[in-house]
């Protein structure tokens, strides 16, 4: 999850600078944002914000393990270097003039995604463990809490992916299956595939989807399916936009506009708009990773007119609220998978594929409908 733009601490740490007053820095954060974080030490700040304490004259990161101080003994800081200007001193104990332990364990899980895509063959955990300078078991949990995969699983995903990208351009599926790190063919067929191998390597020819655009109260909504049922349901202002975004996702298949045959499916979208408690039946073809169809699974279960945070579904699922966030983020069936119903740590708007302002809108009608509905059963 990420809460500022690198490009907006960027312009405020050159206006820093320039000399603004220390009290001028802490106008410039939201108090009690940054109180909120402190007080549920909340790690995802700690690249945000330090705070000091007054009568010790320490600055700590916001997740700092020790006893927190009352409010009014609290000033802000944007960064280690502001708050050792105003003359505190670094907590021994989170060391927040340090790297945050976060962004350790990113690099580091990086630096083993990395070697795991540049080896020819699959590496051990063992191996991988003993060059990233981690023990094994501590390797497996960081990198499903991060990935939301194990390492092998990892490896094999990555592996996939380059003979998806290898087959249209090979003149057999031996020839793919060696260029992508397989020692032959019959491997790659004891995963299952949405498509053949063979239809793969013909740039997905047999792979047929239609779909459909219409106005909404959202802007424009494109409705798609196979099939199988609905494998995407994208919002936008433009329709050369959308239609981008479908051929960018299933690139591999022939995608025909049929607004005609659609015309039930795009019904049932307006409908859940306006009534969002009505859950659609409509059948899905969800074409994704096993995690992202987890994650999937488990947003069809929040209840209209209530939300869950990234943290909550980490938890619920053994994972890390940035792989929770990823999966959103790659969601393709809006408002069927409602990715809309999850935020931040502390209950604020985060990003949205669709842009806040359409998350905020559909969380509004949830919440509208709800009340209603409350009133009515209160008047009977």
């Amino acid at each position: 999850m990420e809460f500022e733009s690198a490009k907006w601490i960027a312009c405020l740490c050159s206006q820093v600078d320039n000399h603004i007053n220390p009290d001028e820095i802490t106008a410039m954060l939201d108090i009690d944002l940054c109180w909120s974080a402190v007080c549920a030490r909340d790690a995802t700040h700690d690249d945000r914000f330090v705070f000091a304490v007054k009568t010790t004259g320490i600055y700590c990161r916001p997740s700092c393990p020790a006893r927190r101080p009352l409010k009014e003994r609290v000033a802000f800081y944007t960064s280690p270097h502001e708050a050792e200007k105003a003359g505190y001193r670094a907590c021994k104990r989170c060391l927040p003039n340090r790297e945050s332990p976060d962004k350790q364990q990113d690099a580091l899980i990086q630096a083993a995604c990395t070697l795991l895509d540049q080896a020819e063959q699959p590496l051990p955990l063992e191996q991988l463990a003993a060059r990233i300078g981690l023990s094994p078991s501590h390797l497996a949990r960081l990198f499903k809490q991060r990935t939301g995969l194990t390492p092998r699983a990892w490896a094999e995903a990555r592996r996939q992916q380059r003979l998806q990208a290898n087959l249209p351009k090979s003149d057999t599926v031996l020839e793919a299956a060696l260029a992508s790190g397989y020692g032959s063919s019959r491997a790659v067929y004891e995963h299952p595939h949405a498509l053949a191998l063979a239809q793969r390597r013909r740039k997905g020819a047999g792979e047929h989807i239609r779909y459909g655009i219409a106005a909404c109260t959202l802007g424009q909504v494109l409705v798609a399916k196979t099939s199988r049922g609905l494998c995407a349901v994208l919002f936008g202002d433009e329709l050369p936009a959308l239609e981008q975004e479908l051929t960018e996702r299933f690139a591999a298949a022939h995608c025909e506009r049929d607004d005609a045959a659609l015309a039930d499916e795009l019904v049932h979208v307006h409908a859940q708009l306006d009534e969002p408690t009505h859950l659609s039946a409509l059948p899905l073809d969800m074409q994704g990773s096993a995690f992202q169809q987890r994650v999937w699974h488990a947003l069809m279960k929040i209840p209209p007119g209530e939300t869950r945070r990234y943290g909550e579904l980490a938890v619920e699922l053994d994972s890390h609220p940035r792989a929770i966030a990823r999966a959103c983020a790659s969601n393709p069936l809006g408002l069927l998978v409602p990715c809309h119903r999850v935020v931040g740590a502390t209950g604020a708007l985060t990003g949205y594929r669709w842009g806040i302002a359409r998350k905020e809108a559909l969380l509004k009608r949830e919440a509208e409908v709800i009340e209603t509905s409350r009133e009515r059963s209160r008047s009977i």
